[in-house]
């Protein structure tokens, strides 16, 4: 297994979308360095205001800069169409704030080896998961699941984690259409419209290194009420058939 993992990484591209994350960053790139050693580390620099990008060069990362602060969805997105540009078969998402510990990042790989899916999904909620968080936040995050479950006809438990192991068919629909402003659930959402597969795997978070997340009580009503609109807005927008599974495995095979 360790030789197929080593295999993999030589073909994985790792995105950290960051926005002002300097007091973060430093140690997220050692510890990826060090677990995910043969992957390619592109930290996409949001238009922050702080250093972060000078800590992701002094650190060995590939850095992508948005001339100002575009968000995390065009964030990701600018990772995922490098990753296409530039003939990468994956790509790993982790956080910029450091709650994706990179050597957990490893099971989503293992998982990947051995029932592939198009996107693997680290989630915090999965057995015996010792993950605790803001109790509301808890309850709100709970009936989101539900509800992308009822959508997706999967059981989801955590639609919101980033903690993200994505295919090369999946980031050709996604180059086409990714969310903007908190883009995890409508994304998912998206991808089984379009015929793609996912998985789940219970992964260990840890919280935010540095900085103070924005979802607070608040924060929290807010960006729900946001998703629960966006995936509301989804299901009565038309499927892009560009970016579906069968079309896109299609046009990989020639035949489109």
């Amino acid at each position: 297994m360790e030789a197929a993992i080593q295999s993999f990484l030589k073909r994985t591209l790792v995105v950290i979308p960051a926005y002002n994350e300097e007091a973060a960053l430093a140690g997220l790139l050692q510890e990826a360095h060090a677990s995910l050693g043969g992957a390619t580390i592109a930290v996409v620099d949001d238009g922050s205001a702080d250093d972060t990008a000078a800590v992701a060069q002094k650190h060995g990362a590939l850095v992508l800069r948005l001339p100002c602060n575009l968000g995390v969805g065009p964030a990701i997105q600018t990772g995922f169409k490098y990753a296409l540009e530039h003939s990468f078969d994956y790509v790993l998402r982790l956080d910029g704030d450091g709650q994706h510990p990179p050597a957990e990042a490893l099971k989503l790989v293992e998982a990947m080896l051995t029932a592939p899916a198009d996107l693997i999904v680290g989630t915090r909620y999965g057995v015996n998961s010792t993950y605790l968080g803001n109790r509301f936040r808890r309850v709100v995050l709970k009936g989101l699941a539900f509800f992308v479950s009822l959508i997706c006809r999967q059981r989801i438990t955590d639609p919101t984690s980033g903690f993200w192991l994505v295919t090369r068919p999946l980031l050709h629909c996604f180059a086409l259409h990714y969310p903007a402003d908190y883009p995890e659930a409508e994304a998912i959402a998206l991808l089984r419209r379009q015929g793609f597969s996912m998985a789940e795997v219970p992964v260990a978070f840890r919280p935010r290194q540095a900085g103070v997340s924005t979802l607070q009580t608040w924060g929290t009503l807010i960006f729900a009420a946001k998703v629960f609109l966006a995936l509301f807005v989804d299901r009565l927008r038309a499927v892009d058939r560009r970016g579906s599974a069968a079309y896109i495995r299609r046009r990989e095979r020639g035949q489109a």
